[in-house]
């Protein structure tokens, strides 16, 4: 079996960031439900777990995209700290794609060096 291509990974990786964001605003309604209206504890029964698998699966893809693309540690500790905050992960999936972290390589660099590295100008601004 061929392991995933670093398109496949990113696509993957952008996924999550939006699905955790989702799960945030779904595990918040819930807890609205459970301590404020006082009404149901299912939002948070149901919501709860899947955001924990989310929050887990987005934190599994940034550390293999921390190593595939290469990020400084800076990067990776952001990406890390955004799924803690609520959609924070959307937040830094859009910062890391404009700054060409999220970027694959082109066939040509990828079978010549090996792995893609931003510019140098891309790290000053972290």
């Amino acid at each position: 079996m061929k392991p995933p291509t670093r398109n496949a990974v990113i696509r993957i990786f952008r996924i999550f960031a939006l699905a955790e964001a989702f799960s945030w605003a779904a595990l918040l309604s819930g807890m609205y439900f459970k301590w404020i209206a006082k009404s149901t504890e299912l939002g948070v029964e149901i919501a709860g777990p899947i955001h924990g698998a989310l929050f887990i699966a987005y934190g599994m893809m940034a550390l293999i995209l921390w190593r595939l693309q290469r990020w400084p540690f800076l990067v990776a500790l952001f990406a890390g700290l955004s799924a803690v905050l609520p959609f924070a992960t959307v937040l830094f999936e859009r910062w890391a794609g404009r700054r060409g972290y999220l970027a694959a390589a082109d066939e040509a660099t990828a079978a010549g060096s090996g792995a893609w590295e931003p510019a140098a100008e891309e790290t000053a601004d972290v």
